[in-house]
């Protein structure tokens, strides 16, 4: 298997109304976006977002079930005050803030916040792990 994801889809309740959510944040649709299904430029890796019965219906699985989906997706940035920024621009926009940054065990520093339909986000500084000029994580060998 490749060592790469090219793209994440979110099961959403409502395509658009989670399109708008994303829009606030400063994202931009890609114009392979159509009704159904909204694309995003998320750096390298596209962010999908299609509704939670027909991406269920997809992978044949129920689409029934909620709470803690034991995923998340994560922003690193280059410093903590660009974390507690982002994380009061995401509450502005609609989401629910589920961890206040605050120093972790790992030697950084992040917050957790819920999208509209509860994915969650992490928001993140991480000394250890530099970002290149593109803003994408430089792992060490």
């Amino acid at each position: 298997m490749h060592q790469r994801i090219n793209l994440v889809t979110l099961g959403v309740g409502d395509v658009q109304a989670s399109a708008a959510f994303y829009e606030r944040l400063g994202w931009r649709r890609s114009g392979a976006s159509m009704q159904e299904v909204v694309f995003f430029d998320a750096g390298g890796v596209v962010l999908g977002l299609y509704g939670r019965g027909p991406l269920a219906e997809d992978a044949a699985v129920s689409a029934e079930g909620a709470g803690f989906r034991a995923v998340a997706l994560a922003l690193n940035l280059p410093s903590r005050a660009e974390v507690d920024a982002t994380i009061a621009e995401a509450a502005a926009a609609g989401a629910t803030v589920t961890k206040r940054a605050e120093e972790v065990f790992w030697g950084g520093y992040s917050g957790y916040f819920a999208d509209p339909d509860g994915h969650l986000w992490e928001v993140a500084h991480n000394p250890l792990w530099p970002l290149a000029e593109d803003g994408r994580i430089v792992l060490p060998d």
